[in-house]
């Protein structure tokens, strides 16, 4: 009998973990991934449960697959994720067409759950415990990007109390995984043949800030990776803007193969409406941290996002974000409306804003960041650096695409190659000679042509 998964992972690249160790664990109960749910005895859809919106994308897409479902007997429909997480029960009731939710706590279970379920189909819900769970090097994991770049979680959960947030209601306060089973973890996925390797976190800054008397150990874990292993590209993602130290950014500047890429969600920078925010509000904090990263990483690509149309957000506040991009003129910026989330702090907060008013502000901030981005990008035509190359274009067939190392996966733009040979996975010199908005065209430089 065959036994195939077909999947689908929204959020972030932390589900996208989650998602990859659900395949590795039903890969050693004899599942093996297809390409279209029609062929798949088993449906499953990691979800995010982040924010209104991503919660809305989830429902419509179990809508959908249960309608493949349906035509299907046998095949089951497995729910997993933030998702289910945060709402339990109610989605148990109102989406009947799912076999069996799991939550944040109990996806690691799923061929267990799947080979357990009722044979008339009714919904099986997994308990729905406190956020307790801790993934270790020793769970299987089947990668789902390309096989020169893999995501690495080294904590889960976060402590930081942003108002707005519903991250630690849903996946608990701040664990951090042990140094010693991150580097083995690293060395195994190094053995894959990972090229570049992006440690992600809610907050990477934090990591170790919960063993004890210790402080942050995230210099010493890179420090340890360096050591003992030689992927080529180590990526960071996310730094909390409080806990980015001169040690941190010395010792980016110190080692190549740590990617002189800082990822900041600074999310506001008026320093009231950070304070409402719940987040690192004090006057100048992040002018002298712009200040220090241009210092001591001064080729560093620095990225934010903001959210525009927090609760009691004035026009005042929105001119000091338009002053702060003129000003520091950073590399890549997403700008986000506010999502009233039920159950967060903000949620509470007076002053909210119209819709209309967070959209226009939001597109004000983009405009004026699109025309930074493009006049950025002029400026490296004609330059030469290294490219990581990803495979054939999404565009067209007839290019190949890579990325900068200022340019992370899924999130930032990318450059269509033109002229020169390469494989896919190989990181080689590459001159830039067109640029757009967000992408940038350029061409292989010849080996002993390039002068790096």
């Amino acid at each position: 009998m065959e036994k195939n998964v077909f999947v689908v992972s929204l959020g972030c690249p932390k589900n996208l973990v989650d998602t990859e160790v659900m395949l590795g664990v039903l890969g050693r109960a004899g599942y093996r991934t297809c390409a279209t749910p029609e062929e798949a005895q088993v449906i499953l859809v990691n979800t995010c449960g982040f924010l209104q919106s991503a919660a809305e994308e989830a429902v419509d897409e179990i809508l959908r697959l249960g309608a493949i479902k349906e035509e299907q007997p046998g095949t089951r429909l497995v729910v997993t994720g933030c998702l289910v997480q945060r709402y339990g029960e109610e989605l148990r009731h109102e989406l009947p067409e799912v076999d069996l939710f799991l939550g944040t706590e109990s996806f690691m279970e799923i061929a267990i759950r799947l080979a357990s379920l009722d044979a008339d189909h009714r919904p099986a819900m997994a308990e729905l415990t406190g956020p307790l769970f801790l993934m270790d090097s020793a769970m299987p994991r089947e990668l789902s990007t390309p096989p020169h770049r893999a995501y690495l979680k080294i904590t889960e959960g976060c402590s930081n109390a942003c108002s707005y947030c519903m991250i630690p209601a849903i996946r608990g306060r701040l664990r951090s995984r042990a140094l010693d089973d991150v580097v083995a973890e690293a060395r195994r996925l190094e053995a894959l043949g990972v090229k570049e390797l992006t440690l992600i976190g809610q907050d990477l800054t934090a990591y170790g800030l919960d063993f004890g008397g210790q402080g942050p150990r995230l210099p010493q874990l890179l420090i340890r990776l360096l050591a003992e292993t030689s992927i080529p590209w180590l990526r960071m993602l996310y730094l909390y803007p409080q806990r980015i130290t001169d040690q941190l950014l010395a010792l980016m500047a110190e080692n190549s193969r740590l990617v002189p890429y800082l990822d900041i969600p600074l999310q506001h920078v008026s320093p009231r409406v950070l304070k409402a925010m719940n987040r690192p509000s004090s006057e100048g904090m992040i002018d002298s941290l712009m200040v220090r990263i241009r210092r001591i990483l001064p080729r560093a690509t620095i990225r934010t996002t903001f959210i525009v149309g927090f609760p009691g957000e004035t026009e005042a506040d929105v001119e000091m974000l338009e002053h702060f991009l003129t000003t520091y003129r950073l590399d890549h910026v997403g700008v986000f409306a506010y999502s009233n989330e039920e159950g967060s702090a903000a949620a509470s907060l007076p002053d909210h804003c119209p819709e209309a008013v967070k959209e226009s502000r939001l597109n004000r901030l983009m405009e004026l960041q699109a025309g930074i981005s493009l006049a950025k990008n002029q400026g490296l035509v004609g330059t030469i650096d290294q490219v990581l190359v990803e495979g054939v274009s999404s565009e067209t067939d007839l290019l190949l695409e890579g990325r900068l190392r200022s340019q992370a996966p899924d999130i930032d733009g990318c450059v269509y190659i033109n002229a020169g040979e390469c494989a896919v996975g190989d990181i080689v010199d590459l001159r830039i000679t067109e640029a757009h908005t967000y992408d940038l065209v350029g061409e292989i430089v010849e080996e002993g042509e390039s002068g790096l």
